[in-house]
């Protein structure tokens, strides 16, 4: 397998900020936990270069060792010793999409983004505890919504940075905020009161089915994310949050106004 430049997952320069031992710690905890996974102890994976350690791309194939291997074992470095050989792409398997309609294809892209989520939220509570977890999370969450509202906003024609602090600003917002979470398969409503747009949630769908340490620290980290969007849509906007989980289920309510 062969996970050619640019690497997605390392955006743009970003990839000069990433060490070999994080680039590394995936293929041990990923590729390396496969035959785990699969109920195969003896398939094990052998690097033959990494993208972040300046080689044309990330790239191994795995081999069965036939017994069972050691934590340690799983992986395998084989810089300059081996490489990726030739490939014929057109005579590999391909998963036929070109008759796939438009609606499950971007499906099935949601439902690739949406795994990330339903798999690290619980696992890093599990590892730092809900707490850690919490400050760790929602510090990344709420960069990730500052640092992509001017991206996203823009393909929607909505405004970005307004600093107006207004009704119509919230509107806005809540605009963007009603679409993303929407396009991530939650059922939102919209609503408008006493000078504020309130955004309503009918549940917390990405993470329906997934059993949490502690749920609404975990709701807490994830929205971070939406509070930083918040904050570089408009500074001037204040986005008050409440949410509750009940035997119905998730309440989930987004108030947006000015502070």
């Amino acid at each position: 397998m062969r996970y050619p430049p640019p690497r997605w997952i390392w955006r743009g320069t970003a990839i000069a900020a990433v060490p070999s031992s994080v680039s590394a710690a995936m293929l041990h905890g990923w590729h390396g936990h496969n035959g785990v996974s699969l109920g195969k102890p003896g398939l094990g994976f052998v690097c033959t270069g990494m993208t972040v350690d300046g080689m044309p791309g990330l790239e191994g194939y795995y081999i069965e060792h036939h017994r069972p291997l050691r934590e340690e074992e799983r992986v395998r470095f084989a810089y300059r010793t081996e490489e990726m050989p030739r490939v014929d792409w057109n005579a590999q398997p391909k998963l036929e999409t070109a008759n796939w309609p438009e609606e499950r294809r971007l499906r099935t892209f949601r439902s690739y983004a949406l795994e990330y989520l339903r798999t690290m939220l619980p696992t890093l509570q599990e590892l730092l505890g809900p707490a850690d977890a919490l400050k760790e999370l929602g510090r990344v969450a709420r960069l990730v919504g500052l640092q992509f509202h001017e991206e996203t906003a823009r393909d929607m024609d909505l405004p970005t940075d307004v600093e107006r602090g207004d009704i119509q600003s919230a509107r806005d917002f809540a605009r963007w905020l009603s679409a993303i979470l929407k396009a991530g398969g939650e059922e939102i409503e919209t609503s408008e009161r006493d000078g504020a747009v309130t955004v309503t949630a009918n549940g917390w769908r990405a993470m329906r089915e997934i059993t949490l340490v502690d749920p609404p620290k975990a709701f807490d980290a994830w929205n971070e994310l939406w509070l930083g969007a918040a904050a570089a849509h408009d500074r001037f906007l204040k986005v008050q949050t409440t949410r509750s989980l009940g035997e119905r289920g998730w309440s989930i309510a987004w108030r947006i106004a000015a502070r």
